[in-house]
């Protein structure tokens, strides 16, 4: 017996068949190479903005949220709140993550300003925080620096990808969720070392108060930065500029360089009238 197909059953061409499936080819190559150029940027930068990549590839941010969960799942990045970072570039935590997208421009700018002052054979003390950790990354292509730090971040970053540059990694009792030591011990050590130049990061700068922390150790070993080397130079981006801060460490008057990428109602800039404080605007 014969079955002849219904009337209403009808079979697309296969010229149709094939046409899809060259245009879902060619939308999965697209996807791909996004997503590899992704990587790239990542390897390069350490870290992206959904924004940032929104904007360069010219899709819509609902897109590029899509591929950065994508490459997450597939553990090829950590996501953050805004973006995402690289694997290999940096071992952060929570606490990091959530603020290692904040300004991230401007903290970029300030590292590479702050990259100027650090000459070959140069000793440095470097502080805690995200843009401590994108200024040691611009030291890459530096030779002959002892980096001294408190920050695991740091010593970690330099371990995998700067093998050319000494690491002192002061001692300490370890604040969890932040991947640094601070302490008496942190105070001891610093005690037998003198520095070229300190980059010391506040938490904040509280106009008519100082340079802010809120930790009561941090805050005393940060004081201590201050004073331990031959130049004192602090790095502050501008969403920390009149910033929630509980601990006085410092006055701004106290450093020898501040950089900033900007000083939006000049508040810094009026704190150093009448100072030999250089204050640095770093242009991204």
């Amino acid at each position: 017996m014969t079955i002849k197909p219904s009337s209403s059953t009808t079979l697309p061409p296969l010229s149709s068949v094939s046409s899809a499936t060259q245009t879902d080819n060619v939308i999965t190559g697209f996807v791909e190479a996004r997503r590899a150029r992704i990587m790239d940027l990542l390897d390069r930068e350490g870290s992206v903005q959904v924004n940032q990549l929104a904007e360069l590839f010219g899709v819509s941010r609902v897109t590029v949220r899509n591929d950065l969960d994508v490459l997450g799942r597939d553990g090829r990045l950590r996501r953050t709140h805004g973006g995402a970072i690289a694997l290999a570039r940096t071992v952060t935590v929570s606490l990091q993550d959530q603020r290692v997208n904040l300004n991230a421009e401007g903290k970029r700018a300030i590292a590479q300003a702050a990259a100027k002052l650090v000459s070959n054979n140069t000793s440095i003390l470097v502080d805690s925080g995200t843009t401590a950790v994108e200024f040691v990354r611009t030291l890459a292509g530096k030779t002959g620096i002892t980096l001294i730090t408190n920050d695991f971040t740091i010593a970690d970053l330099v371990d995998r990808s700067m093998p050319a540059m000494d690491v002192i990694v002061l001692g300490g009792k370890l604040r969890k969720g932040h991947r640094y030591s601070s302490g008496w011990l942190s105070l001891q050590m610093l005690e037998s070392l003198h520095p070229d130049i300190a980059f010391v990061c506040p938490t904040a700068f509280v106009p008519r108060r100082g340079l802010m922390t809120n930790n009561q150790e941090m805050a005393e070993l940060k004081g201590a930065f201050m004073t331990c080397a031959q130049k004192t130079c602090v790095l502050i981006d501008s969403s920390k500029i009149s910033a929630q801060g509980l601990i006085k460490f410092a006055s701004p008057q106290e450093a020898d360089l501040i950089i900033c990428e900007k000083d939006p109602k000049q508040q810094l800039t009026e704190s150093l009238e009448g100072s030999t404080t250089q204050l640095i605007i770093a242009q991204s």
